[in-house]
């Protein structure tokens, strides 16, 4: 399955915060042998939120949502979140509790909003406030905190997604090539790519060094051997200089 994030707030758009998520959740899926596909950042926008929930709620990809699951205002992801799957919004008993009994008397007549979630959603542990996020199919909504927002995103992956763990991740081998243009290269890619379909590739031209590329090939351990042999091979039909980086 595919991973895909979306990072919510007027305030990372308009530079007031920089985004953290993105550095930490690539690590958690490496850790976890699954790769990140897509990532999506959006502003305090009804229409474009709601746009964006229904397009990747048509697809099967896993998907965490950061921000804006708040009692506020400009807190709108839970209402988008209902519309996009067509649901109301109402309050969950459990999260009730937990707000409740993080808040007393205090949790009404604002806090408590926070409890008011899709029907049919499952509620993600928070560990810091005990506030939690909830889960709607694929999806799984966080606050935009990241002490809150990490824990409750490795909670989720490994009680829902398990199965999918890789304990065999992709490798990577480099090479960098000297004294050969991208262009020339093309014709050598594609054969590669239809020789060794499991394997994806990459290359980098130098902006300093002219004529000097740092080409990659990725894929699972095996597969990346079997194609640097036949690249390696080609390099040395071809006379191009290409060292394999450590």
């Amino acid at each position: 399955m595919k991973v895909g994030l979306i990072l919510i707030g007027d305030e990372l758009l308009s530079g007031l915060r920089q985004d953290k998520h993105l550095p930490q959740v690539i690590s958690f899926l490496k850790a976890r042998g699954l790769p990140l596909a897509w990532v999506r950042m959006i502003g305090d926008d009804w229409d474009l939120l709601l746009q964006t929930l229904q397009e990747t709620f048509q697809g099967n990809d896993i998907v965490f949502s950061f921000g804006g699951i708040g009692a506020t205002p400009d807190d709108l992801t839970r209402q988008a979140a209902a519309a996009a799957t067509g649901v109301r919004l109402l309050r969950h008993p459990q999260a009730v509790a937990l707000i409740e009994g993080r808040f007393g008397a205090e949790a009404y007549p604002n806090r408590i909003r926070m409890s008011e979630l899709p029907d049919g959603a499952s509620l993600i542990p928070n560990p810091i406030n005990q506030i939690p996020g909830f889960k709607v199919q694929h999806h799984h909504f966080v606050p935009g905190f990241p002490n809150m927002a990490w824990p409750m995103v490795e909670w989720a992956l490994d009680t829902y997604y398990h199965q999918y763990f890789d304990t065999t991740p992709p490798v990577e081998h480099r090479w960098l090539l000297q004294n050969v243009q991208e262009s020339e290269l093309i014709p050598m890619m594609e054969e590669l790519l239809r020789t060794f379909p499991a394997v994806h590739l990459s290359s980098l031209p130098s902006t300093v060094e002219r004529r000097q590329i740092d080409f990659g090939l990725k894929g699972k351990a095996a597969d990346v051997q079997t194609a640097g042999v036949w690249f390696e091979a080609w390099l040395q039909a071809n006379q191009i200089n290409g060292e394999r980086q450590p």
